[in-house]
């Protein structure tokens, strides 16, 4: 009886220990996930430490915002920008002339269709005369494609790049989420595709817009994923036209239903089968490796991350039959849309192939013979799911995690950042499932991060050079491709880079005398408003209090520029340039000198309109400095030393 009665108690004692227990473990997971950003031990003020934040997590600080992320909180500000949600709707409202860059693939394909094919379309429908295309009469094929082109709705991809490299711009130039748009920049790069490889280019777009961003700070797992089926990626390293033997059994659409011993037996018969196949065949036919080596290397592993040629060749292998769906109604895959019609996708799904939006899994280019990847045994008769099984195994790796945080603190830090934080990050992003968000937070919140190896330790690249200027100055951009001009020509062709590699991140690929004077180039061309499209008004910047001789601006244009940092040196290498009537017209004719040799990487671009006076070119020849309102000579040579000054570089 006594017994009887405590069991009540007894239920009630335990269910609270079990809430007691639970909220200890969300306690300990929100600890896991606190910023505690420890950079009063580093000897940092509120202003410096937010300074050191956004120098790192947006594209340069606006004037008067390391104030306003002190006053809103140094950890609030963080978690905004880690949550990358808010409305943007001035930078929307910009945005909105560019109807291109919300197009699907498919879309992209029916409306910007590929030279070739147009030409093909052209000939087909009668505007081009098929004996007249190699004659040289140049002009007349052009005025008949493009009348076709015209008549048919058609549109050149150029307009899409262009509308493209805008967007980045703008982007990065305004919008309130600027980690968000900075770690799409570090993703794309990562898992880099470009526009000069026809066979993806039209697939860019889409592939930042939907594949990257909108997974920045997620899984890394599923952004391994996603990238894998993307048209883009699938058509840049070639794994779209990968195949190899496949050898189904009769009877084998509902292995699920047999017992193990059959199935066994199944994948036995099947793996006989398939050696049998490669040895008529004499190898591995239409393989191609290059994904497969990518995503080892530069994706995942790392050049050092223990695997094999081997390896390499068991991966292509699982990867065989990943592909892209049919795109557009001539575009790519229109023979493939025909076979799908025919046989219906559920016939197809049910014989294992896969179609998942624009990705397409061919179960009959798949090679189903046994493989081994890193040591694991993928049996005989697998289909889709054992490439998912790979790209999860790669994603979860020990050297995955060394080799991604790495990556990240080399962004974010220094160039060569501390093994003691590498460790940190990798450890978390292992006991976190690879969550982007959560090895970042552990990276702010190591001492590593504050310390004076890391202070503007990082070289800015020159699309982060332009628009740190763009939000230093406070500018209102209407032709961002001009800008691009700029960009391109100290260094940085946005999308055209070929290499898988991607940019390289570390200052000493950006630094050398040529760029150096570029820079300042585009500093004294900036600030003087010689870049059509730009506009600024350096007064209001100071409440248009206009400094009262060139030294006063360069102290206080500096600190506006460049807030929390010991400038007095700066400003002391600086003041002898500020007396030269003639330094914007020294600046440009050396850096011209310089470049005279080089050519013009502008001629590579897809966009092949030629740059013509009143554009990009009549910048770089720096005319006589137009006097504005709010603008004089002396300040704007002062703010363009300011830009063009190492320190400015400097992040």
């Amino acid at each position: 009886m006594t017994t009887y009665n405590r069991t009540p108690s007894l239920v009630l004692s335990l269910f609270a220990l079990i809430i007691a227990f639970c909220s200890f473990v969300r306690a300990e997971s929100n600890a896991d996930n606190k910023l505690n950003m420890p950079y009063k031990a580093a000897g940092l003020t509120k202003e410096e430490a937010a300074a050191h934040l956004l120098s790192r997590f947006t594209y340069g600080a606006k004037v008067g915002e390391v104030e306003e992320v002190v006053k809103k909180g140094l950890d609030k500000w963080l978690k905004e920008q880690l949550e990358g949600d808010a409305k943007d709707e001035e930078l929307n409202g910009m945005l909105s002339s560019y109807d291109a860059i919300n197009l699907t693939n498919k879309e992209a394909e029916n409306a910007f269709p590929q030279p070739a094919r147009i030409n093909r379309m052209a000939i087909n429908e009668g505007y081009v005369n098929k004996d007249s295309v190699n004659n040289g009469n140049n002009k007349y094929q052009r005025e008949a494609v493009a009348a076709f082109m015209k008549d048919k709705g058609y549109r050149p991809q150029g307009e899409l790049f262009r509308q493209l490299i805008n967007q980045k711009i703008l982007r990065a130039a305004y919008t309130k989420n600027q980690f968000r748009e900075i770690m799409t920049d570090f993703w794309f790069n990562h898992f880099n595709v470009a526009l000069n490889k026809n066979q993806c280019a039209i697939f860019v777009p889409a592939y930042e817009r939907d594949v990257i961003r909108p997974n920045v700070f997620g899984d890394f797992d599923q952004l391994l994923l996603k990238t894998a089926k993307s048209p883009a990626m699938l058509m840049y390293l070639d794994n779209f036209s990968s195949s190899g033997i496949n050898v189904p059994l009769p009877g084998t659409e509902n292995v699920g239903a047999i017992s193990v011993e059959q199935r066994q037996k199944i994948k036995e018969n099947i793996q006989k089968r398939f050696l049998q196949a490669r040895q008529q065949r004499k190898g591995n036919g239409g393989l191609n490796e290059n994904y497969a080596r990518e995503v080892m290397e530069l994706h995942t592993l790392g050049v050092d991350g223990g695997y094999t040629q081997n390896d390499v060749t068991e991966a292509a292998r699982i990867l065989t039959g990943w592909t892209v769906a049919p795109m557009g109604n001539e575009g790519y895959g229109a023979a493939t849309q025909k076979i799908i019609d025919r046989i219906g996708e559920n016939n197809l799904r049910n014989k294992g192939f896969v179609i998942d939006g624009d990705f397409f899994f061919a179960m009959n280019r798949h090679d189903n013979g046994e493989k081994t990847v890193l040591g694991r045994k993928f049996e005989a008769g697998g289909g889709y799911e054992e490439g998912e099984a790979l790209l999860e195994m790669l994603a979860h790796h020990k050297s995955t995690a060394n080799f991604i945080s790495k990556k990240i603190a080399t962004r974010f830090v220094n160039d060569n950042p501390p093994q003691s934080l590498v460790d940190k990050m990798a450890k978390t992003f292992l006991a976190k499932n690879g969550n982007i968000k959560d090895v970042i937070i552990a990276m702010v919140n190591s001492p590593e991060f504050w310390s004076k190896e890391a202070l503007r330790e990082k070289t800015k690249s020159p699309f982060e050079l332009a628009i740190s200027t763009v939000r230093s100055l406070n500018a209102d951009i209407s032709q961002p491709y001009q800008l691009y001009t700029w960009i391109n020509r100290m260094g940085q062709q946005m999308y055209y880079y070929q290499a898988p590699t991607g940019f390289p991140d570390r200052g000493q690929y950006w630094i050398n005398t040529g760029s150096l004077l570029n820079r300042m180039n585009f500093g004294l061309a900036f600030a003087s408003q010689k870049i059509p499209g730009i506009n600024i008004n350096l007064l209001a910047l100071n409440d248009n209090h206009e400094p009262e001789s060139a030294v006063s601006a360069l102290e206080t244009y500096s600190k506006l520029i460049m807030p929390e940092r010991d400038l007095d040196k700066t400003i002391d290498r600086l003041k002898p340039m500020l007396n030269d009537p003639e330094l914007q017209q020294k600046v440009a004719d050396a850096a011209a000198k310089n470049n005279q040799n080089n050519t013009d990487s502008m001629q590579n671009t897809a966009d092949t309109e030629k740059m013509k006076p009143g554009k990009g070119k009549k910048a770089m020849e720096n005319p006589v400095v137009r006097q504005q309102v709010g603008n004089s000579t002396m300040l704007a040579q002062v703010v363009g030393v300011i830009i063009g000054s190492p320190e400015f570089q400097r992040k």
